[in-house]
């Protein structure tokens, strides 16, 4: 008997079919969820699972209280292409070279294309400033003392466990350690399951944070291959583990950053059996996870972890305030490590904070930002797509992000972008070089963009100049 797996599976090739056909046009509305259930005699959940599936890969959109649609086509790039990488784990040497870029783009004049950061004015900051003030008049004693044994404010705990319902939780609320940032997550891990002069697989293009913490905990990245749509490659995975040489894998597996693409969820299934059968540990950031720009959230690594072999990490930055400073652990088997180092590095995340995310969190309003959070970031996604497109050389190449707010930029090969960056921040615009993605210096002719801000006029107008620059 057919498999629900197949079952939604063959229900998104055959309306993609239809899509790709023709029947179905840019702009027309997809049958109804009930009618596709009736007419196919499928489960709603099957249903939604296929739309979604087709959501991700960027054919429909979901449209409030209207139901499915077929996307307009946006004017089309080739997609980077996925490069081979090497085969052998090197030493992690990017953190001097970051800093001078980053720098570099909070510069007074400069246009702020270069970290992924929101603009303030697309957060919640005058709620938060609010919920600040009443937190601190009704818990006067809260600076009155310090615990080093109980760390997590257990409403905030609650709320974590309450939202990991949507990632086919929920998790255990003895599962969690709250950190002071997903950094700070991600550094406690690494921390628990490896020593100096470890292994670690790491996404290629990565995330240049996750190759900074390696370099400071004396780390080696071997670098796997990334797709833009479907992420880390399980195949190149197996193969480099098969010798038992690896300690962690490290990824961002939904939006990830900087290729901005959600790992399907058979791949993360055979991910998470994979690592826990080789006896690799796997520390998932998944602080994009809530910035997707499909129907429904997409389910972390973690929620097909059947073993406690996966270590969710993220934090509230991206689509609350970076100023929060609170992020979390689901530590799973590796939670009592996770602790103790946390306990000793730190100590308790405040309390303060801890509780005015709770009671956010719990609000109406958290959920109603966010919806509306995740629109503007697709719209300010497209926005950038579209002046890349107008003003880039014609063989440039780009990513189609899936969630989340940057732009991976594919250069004709002949283009260094890092030889360009000083001219670039000359003229007022700044980006982060590919090379900075990748422990064994990758990707020169490729650029991350950030797309965190409003496409204003002055937005566009840097892009243009940064595109007459790499044309020459």
């Amino acid at each position: 008997m057919e498999t629900e797996l197949l079952r939604y599976e063959r229900l998104a090739e055959d309306l993609s079919g239809i899509i790709s056909s023709g029947s179905l046009r840019p702009g027309e509305r997809l049958p109804s969820i009930r009618r596709l259930s009736r007419d196919r005699r499928l489960s709603v959940s099957t249903v939604v699972q296929a739309l979604r599936q087709l959501e991700q890969r960027g054919l429909i959109e979901a449209r409030p209280q209207a139901g499915y649609f077929v996307r307009h086509a946006a004017p089309r790039r080739a997609l980077p292409a996925v490069r081979p990488t090497p085969e052998e784990p090197v030493p992690v040497d990017v953190s001097q070279r970051l800093i001078r870029i980053l720098l570099g783009g909070v510069q007074p004049g400069v246009a702020p294309l270069s970290a992924a950061m929101p603009a303030s004015s697309l957060l919640p900051v005058a709620a938060l400033q609010r919920l600040y003030s009443s937190v601190v008049r009704r818990h006067a004693r809260l600076l009155e003392g310090h615990s080093h044994i109980h760390m997590d404010e257990p409403l905030l705990v609650r709320q974590l466990v309450l939202r990991s319902m949507g990632w086919a939780g929920p998790l255990a609320a003895n599962e969690f350690v709250v950190t002071n940032s997903c950094t700070e997550a991600l550094a406690l891990c690494l921390r628990s399951v490896t020593r100096p002069g470890d292994t670690v697989a790491v996404e290629s293009p990565g995330y240049y944070l996750m190759l900074q913490l390696l370099e400071v905990l004396g780390l080696r990245a071997l670098e796997i291959p990334t797709d833009p749509h479907t992420g880390m490659s399980v195949e190149a995975l197996d193969l480099a583990t098969r010798q038992g040489r690896v300690a962690a894998c490290l990824l961002v597996p939904n939006a990830s950053n900087p290729l901005g693409g959600i790992m399907p969820d058979e791949n993360k299934r055979r991910l998470a059996r994979l690592t826990a059968e080789r006896g690799v540990a796997v520390i998932e950031d998944d602080v994009y996870g809530d910035l997707h720009f499909g129907n429904e959230r997409p389910w972390p690594i973690k929620a097909f972890d059947q073993t406690g072999n996966v270590m969710l990490c993220s934090s509230f930055s991206k689509c609350l305030s970076p100023a929060l400073r609170v992020g979390f652990v689901a530590g799973g088997r590796y939670r009592a490590q996770l602790a103790l180092h946390k306990t000793i590095t730190s100590g308790a995340t405040n309390p303060i904070s801890q509780l005015v995310l709770a009671e956010y969190l719990e609000s109406s309003a958290c959920e109603r930002h966010l919806r509306a959070l995740r629109r503007t970031y697709e719209r300010q996604v497209e926005a950038m797509r579209a002046a890349v497109t107008r003003h880039f050389p014609a063989a440039t190449r780009l990513t189609e992000p899936q969630g989340g707010f940057v732009l991976w930029v594919e250069l004709p090969e002949e283009i260094d972008a890092t030889a360009l960056y000083e001219r670039a921040l000359a003229a007022g615009v700044a980006y982060v070089p590919g090379e900075l993605f990748s422990a064994s210096g990758m990707y020169r002719n490729c650029l991350r963009l950030n797309c965190g801000n409003p496409h204003t006029p002055e937005i566009e107008d840097a892009v243009r100049r940064l595109g007459r620059l790499i044309g020459g």
